[in-house]
């Protein structure tokens, strides 16, 4: 398990410093947009982080625990309401951990004038939680990881991004991008891994596969 976790670590960080780099990019262009605009844009790539973090983290414990045959389960083992228990606490607990709660403490580190924290599942509870459960339907009827983790390490690097462009109040110092780069890529770097790997595969006791 450990050495699986550390040749993920290894092959998820070319693309996350990709990410990162695309995200301070994106910083550049949209500095001076509105908070309430941010805060919108925020609020469209969370909820997106969300379902394809559910998504992947259901899938893999699903290939893990059962054995497939054309998609479906020959052992039974892969018990729909713990399959919702796994993807749903994976996705919105990491989800918030890389796209809020990480962000603002980068946002007080850096003394941002308008730091403020937005924990997704409680202030849209009726949009992200609803989108968790849909990424472990999805991973129930057609479990998929590849195309979906990537993605989901992108959006979420832009989430965070976003949740620290509300807190900017405009232009910032050059030094700030460098900071905020590293920040962007442990943000999403070791939590997307630790969600989409790591955390579904204590729930399978014999990892044969991996």
């Amino acid at each position: 398990m450990h050495k699986q976790i550390l040749i993920e670590l290894r092959k998820h960080a070319p693309f996350t410093l990709f990410g990162a780099a695309t995200g301070i990019i994106v910083m550049v262009v949209f500095k001076n947009i509105p908070s309430r605009l941010s805060y919108d844009i925020f609020y469209v790539l969370h909820p997106m982080h969300v379902v394809l973090s559910a998504l992947v983290t259901a899938s893999i414990y699903k290939l893990h625990k059962c054995k497939l045959t054309n998609r479906r389960c020959l052992r039974g083992e892969c018990n729909f309401w713990m399959l919702i228990v796994i993807g749903y606490a994976g996705s919105i607990g990491i989800a918030t951990v890389s796209d809020c709660l990480i962000p603002f403490f980068a946002e007080m580190l850096l003394d941002m004038p308008n730091r403020s924290v937005h924990i997704g599942f409680i202030e849209k509870w009726w949009l992200v939680n609803p989108l968790a459960i849909l990424g472990v339907s999805i991973a129930y009827l057609r479990p998929t990881t590849k195309f979906p983790h990537l993605a989901h390490v992108l959006i979420s690097t832009w989430a965070s991004l976003f949740h620290i462009i509300m807190a900017m109040g405009g232009a910032i110092d050059w030094l700030y991008y460098v900071a905020i780069f590293i920040l962007l890529f442990v943000t999403v770097w070791v939590p997307c891994c630790v969600s989409d790997i790591v955390f579904p595969l204590l729930f399978v006791k014999n990892n044969d596969n991996l």
